[in-house]
């Protein structure tokens, strides 16, 4: 433990994602080393973070303006919509530059433990948007954890209704690099049953 605002700036580091004590103590004592203004540059954007990051009207990514590049980006396919958790999902979707449609981002998962039910998200909106535009399909780009199967199904469950529009689900199976002796069962299972011919 250290004494006054170096242990404060540790704890607050610690408490972001990903940054456990050790990373958080490092990180706290290389600020202490750096130049001052670079650590005015650092509290300027943080300050500006909170006012100037909006989120699209439409998909709810994260946009300087009203609407974020891809909804605005007349190029990009209307009728197909890939739903994902968080902004930096789209992100992780992008780099594959493999999808041309646009996205929709729920804020989230269904999570009834920690209090994050389907009105704590964007699936409202979802509807709405699904109903009001000429959608053919949903990918549904959910996490493959408890939560995030739970999310699609629950998705799935209110998206049967709409005449003409297919569900599909992100296809989940072996990592390219892996051995079959280091795979779980579940992930083996998936992949048996996701097999497609070549």
């Amino acid at each position: 433990m250290y004494e006054g605002v170096v242990q404060d700036l540790i704890d607050e580091l610690g408490r972001l994602p990903g940054i456990g004590p050790k990373s958080a103590q490092r990180i706290a004592f290389h600020l202490l080393a750096t130049d001052p203004a670079d650590i005015a540059r650092l509290q300027d954007v943080l300050g500006r973070v909170r006012e100037g990051v909006n989120f699209c009207e439409v998909c709810g990514n994260v946009s300087e303006g009203t609407l974020c590049r891809i909804c605005s980006d007349v190029r990009r396919d209307a009728t197909l919509i890939c739903v994902v958790e968080e902004p930096k999902d789209v992100l992780a979707v992008e780099r594959t530059r493999e999808f041309r449609g646009r996205y929709h981002v729920l804020g989230g998962a269904l999570d009834p433990l920690s209090g994050v039910g389907p009105d704590q998200l964007r699936v409202k909106e979802l509807l709405t948007r699904i109903g009001a535009d000429e959608v053919t399909e949903v990918i549904i780009a959910t996490d493959p954890n408890t939560e995030g199967e739970a999310t699609a199904t629950y998705l799935v469950r209110m998206l049967r209704d709409f005449p003409g529009l297919t569900v599909t689900r992100l296809a989940s199976g072996l990592p390219m690099g892996g051995d079959l002796e280091f795979a779980d069962e579940l992930t083996l299972g998936r992949a048996l049953s996701g097999r497609r011919a070549l």
